[in-house]
């Protein structure tokens, strides 16, 4: 049984109008836990290699956790602007496509002295053997058999009115952040995702590349 109605969204426009939102969030308005809840219940069906399901989710609602959680973003948002890789500072020589990084670039610095204050933040983990080491190899199998259950969280929080953003820039803290949620040694962190209600009117399709000129068929 479905917490709220889900909006009147194909397939196609589901998954071309799922925008990383920031701005956007609604600071103010509470979200439902079983409206959470019922968001991750559809990431769950995501694949997981070998269906080993390792898996964990923590979802920090307490006031003084989102806080000290927050001024650790806000610190890694800070170093994140002033690199040389930061959104801003790309794609200089493109005028089109310099205004956009500095939109990107504006939302992230207001999401950076903000994320503490968002209702809901989503911490995807993965349990790990060997003591939670990552070893050599892999990689993409690993972090393989968590994202598409975070992306399938994000639909579905997109799809009943919620907005989301996939941010890693915590990870910086990760081992701060473990030990403020009380991780085990074995059990890694993916990313950190906001969650909220969202401000203001839907969302369209964003402006990407043209497809033949990132598409390779049988060779690069």
């Amino acid at each position: 049984m479905q917490f709220v109605p889900t909006l009147p969204l194909s397939p196609d426009e589901l998954l071309t109008t799922t925008r990383t939102v920031r701005r956007r969030l609604d600071l103010t308005r509470p979200v439902p836990m079983e409206l959470v809840r019922e968001c991750l219940e559809i990431a769950l069906q995501a694949p997981s290699g070998s269906n080993r399901q390792g898996w964990h989710f923590v979802l920090v609602t307490d006031p003084m956790l989102r806080a000290e959680i927050g001024l650790l973003y806000q610190r890694a948002v800070r170093a994140y602007l002033d690199s040389e890789s930061s959104a801003g500072r790309l794609f200089a020589d493109d005028p089109a496509r310099a205004a956009v990084q500095r939109r990107v670039t504006e939302s992230v610095e207001w999401l950076g002295d903000r994320m503490g204050q968002v209702p809901v933040l989503l911490v995807p983990c993965l349990r790990l053997s060997g003591g939670g080491e990552l070893t050599a190899g892999n990689q993409a199998g690993l972090w393989g058999s968590v994202l598409p259950a975070v992306w399938s969280y994000m639909l579905a929080a997109r799809a009943r009115g919620l907005g989301t953003a996939w941010t890693t820039l915590h990870l910086v803290y990760e081992a701060e952040v473990a030990e403020l949620l009380g991780l085990p040694e074995e059990v890694r962190q993916a990313a950190l995702v906001p969650t909220a209600w969202y401000t203001g009117e839907g969302f369209r399709p964003a402006t990407r590349q043209p497809l033949d000129e990132v598409l390779h068929v049988d060779r690069w």
